[in-house]
């Protein structure tokens, strides 16, 4: 019931520079993201599969906003494009947003009419964040990366793309399967080929050089000279999302870092960085960046479920949902919506607190938290809405 009456304010009317019903992720944010629009959709899909249809608006928006490179910025207003962040170009969520809607719709008309926008914004980080020494990509900064403090990678401006990184490398992938299976079912052969190879390589640049076999882990690496970045955080976890590790090695890692007390571990949910980090802190934090030091992320809390289903943690994983339900329904009743983040180790909600609205007044956060019901669903139907088929 909760989450019936908190599900609607995502969903706003076309207005403005956005001339389609957008996702927004409700309270504290009044604008169009690139990957909270993503998850949410996987939300609104799983009560409904017609709601498919504001991923495919989601995903014209960011088409039709590209300039004559294919950049396009990961945040849209009805203003016009959010020029606040300076260069911060969408994460890589697009083609794999749009083979979801368009299968999940059973309509490829509009994708084919749009191919070559979506082909575009895709190799646009080609030219601007790709390694070539390496065959990976690496974020400008951590700001970029959505996890806005992320501790192994840099906000510091002269130490811009100096880091290669486990999550866009896992979130390019997944462009580039779907790229091909969006090539595949629009019978366009070469590119279908094409982005296979490209999926293929980065496959295994991604093992090559982000796993460590000695530390049971993917890392983070540093471009000048290719040592591995030693922070256990939430972006080591994303390519257990797309089964990329062995199962034995997945869960040699789960259990080392991730479903570990001394790491990952708190008794309200898995928090964002390593409690053994001396960076640890859950510190109340939304402006600048909100803090992924450390704070329980219901988002996270999704990746890391996902995770823990693809490498047999069924039992682990129905204790996440639990704790992760616990926690959202308590904000709920206590304060009428959810937070971005809570803290590890009380549980207590974090940011946005009242004073960041101009209001004075809290109005919450709903956006990707809605997921927390899918994760108590998903455990029992072991359906993945992640998995690209």
């Amino acid at each position: 019931m909760h989450f019936d009456r908190l599900r609607p304010t995502v969903i706003c009317p076309a207005s403005g520079y956005i001339k389609h019903d957008y996702l927004v992720p409700g309270g504290f944010y009044k604008e169009m993201w690139d990957w909270d629009g993503y998850f949410i959709s996987i939300h609104l899909i799983s009560r409904d599969r017609a709601n498919a249809t504001y991923l495919k608006y989601w995903a014209l928006s960011f088409i039709e906003a590209r300039d004559e490179n294919g950049y396009v910025p990961g945040c849209i207003t009805v203003k016009g494009l959010n020029k606040r962040l300076g260069y911060f170009p969408m994460k890589p969520f697009l083609a794999q947003g749009v083979y979801l809607a368009a299968t999940t719709l059973d309509d490829f008309t509009w994708v084919d009419e749009n191919y070559e926008g979506i082909k575009s914004i895709v190799q646009n980080r080609e030219k601007t964040n790709f390694d070539p020494h390496y065959g990976l990509f690496f974020w400008d900064n951590a700001m970029q990366s959505g996890a806005d403090n992320n501790v192994a990678l840099s906000n510091d401006p002269s130490a811009a793309g100096s880091i290669l990184a486990c999550d866009i490398n896992t979130f390019q992938l997944r462009e580039y399967i779907s790229l091909c299976k969006l090539a595949e079912k629009l019978g366009r052969d070469d590119d279908a080929v094409l982005f296979k190879q490209k999926s293929d390589d980065l496959t295994e640049a991604i093992a090559r050089y982000h796993w460590s076999d000695e530390d049971e882990s993917y890392w983070n690496v540093l471009r000048q000279s290719g040592e591995p970045v030693r922070r256990v955080t939430y972006s080591n976890f994303v390519p257990l999302v797309q089964n990329l590790a062995p199962q034995d090695a997945g869960r040699r890692m789960i259990r080392r870092y991730l479903w570990n007390e001394e790491h990952m571990l708190s008794p309200f949910g898995l928090r964002s960085l390593s409690r053994q980090d001396p960076d640890y802190n859950n510190e109340l934090m939304i402006v600048p960046y909100s803090n992924w030091q450390g704070p329980i992320w219901p988002i996270t809390n999704y990746l890391y479920f996902r995770a823990l289903m693809n490498y047999g943690f069924e039992v682990e994983a129905r204790q996440l949902a639990k704790m992760m339900m616990e926690i959202c329904l308590r904000d709920i009743d206590q304060c009428g919506s959810m937070h971005e983040n809570y803290h590890a180790e009380t549980g207590e909600p974090l940011a946005p607190s009242p004073e960041h609205f101009s209001t004075g007044k809290f109005e919450g956060f709903v956006g990707w938290n809605l997921l927390v019901q899918n994760m108590q669903e998903e455990v029992d139907s072991l359906e993945d809405p992640l998995k690209i088929q």
